[in-house]
């Protein structure tokens, strides 16, 4: 089984802008409306991917705030790189108990992506 997180957005140009730049995902695809509006999106990272369209009135499927965990192998680069770029740190790195190093940032719309080493379902040493 696969999972893909997905979330909407009152501007999903300005998350995909973060995402592509503050946190190197890629932009896999894009599809847009006569009008230019992002209907849907899907940005990649290290084999993951996170799906996001717009925020619409009564749309059954609307996300509220949401906490996304990507893993990355040099997380202190990661995140300089989202620092430099910009993103709103809300947790500095930090060395967890559990062996994983992390941090995490918020995006306009107050979704935290969380980024650590740390790899769920990966037996332990």
């Amino acid at each position: 089984m696969s999972v893909f997180p997905t979330l909407r957005y009152q501007d999903p140009d300005a998350a995909i802008t973060l995402l592509r730049d503050a946190f190197g995902f890629t932009v896999a695809a894009a599809h847009r409306d006569e009008s230019g509006t992002v209907q849907h999106a899907e940005l990649v990272h290290d084999g993951g991917a996170v799906l996001l369209g717009p925020r619409r009135e009564g749309d059954r499927f609307a996300t509220g705030r949401a906490v996304i965990y990507v893993v990355v192998d040099d997380v202190d680069a990661h995140h300089g790189r989202a620092v430099a770029a910009g993103a709103t740190v809300v947790m500095e790195l930090v060395d967890q108990d559990y062996g994983s190093r992390e941090y995490a940032a918020v995006d306009d719309e107050g979704n935290v992506w969380s980024f650590g080493t740390y790899r769920p379902g990966t037996p332990a040493s």
